[in-house]
């Protein structure tokens, strides 16, 4: 049986859905992900802890929306990650993030709807904000290792998309 991150995954990402229900799940992710970060940035400080299924709940989603965030969120936290690869509706998770590697993140994922957030203005200076913005957009330049990155490949940037649907698609 596939875990809840794979289901995810693969609706996401991979052949779970056809191209115009994948953009209508998107559409209504980014929706749910806008809502939910209003509501942690609110207070950067607290800590969020439940279920997987608990915190979907507490935000008004479904369990699998709740992994997708979950997924994109867990390389911000404060020194640990959640076990996202095996969870289940059951599993605890917690949710305390770094504002800094948060701002970082969401910058490197090209994600404005998100670091534009106004509640980053009492979270970060403006001068954090445009350092982080700076030192992201500095790492982010893509060395050529030589070697021909084909449609049907995995996208270089790792969002496990193929090259073709991802960044080749501007190419």
């Amino acid at each position: 049986m596939a875990t809840l991150l794979e289901t995810w995954r693969n609706l996401a990402y991979g052949d779970g859905l056809d191209d115009k229900k994948r953009e209508e799940l998107w559409t209504g992710y980014f929706t749910v992900e806008k809502g939910i970060y209003e509501k942690i940035l609110s207070d950067p400080a607290q800590v969020v802890e439940g279920t997987v299924k608990e915190l979907a709940e507490k935000y008004e989603t479904e369990v699998l929306i709740m992994t997708g965030f979950l997924d994109g969120i867990n390389e911000s936290l404060k020194g640990y990650e959640n076990p996202i690869e095996t969870m289940d509706e059951n599993t605890a998770v917690k949710i305390e993030i770094d504002p800094e590697k948060l701002y970082y993140n969401m910058v490197e994922a090209k994600a404005t709807w998100l670091y534009g957030l106004p509640q980053w203005e009492t979270i970060l200076t403006e001068e954090k904000r445009n350092e982080l913005y700076k030192a992201q957009k500095a790492s982010g330049t893509v060395r050529r290792e030589g070697h021909k990155i084909y449609p049907n490949d995995p996208c270089p940037c790792g969002s496990g998309k193929k090259y073709k649907k991802c960044c080749g698609r501007n190419q």
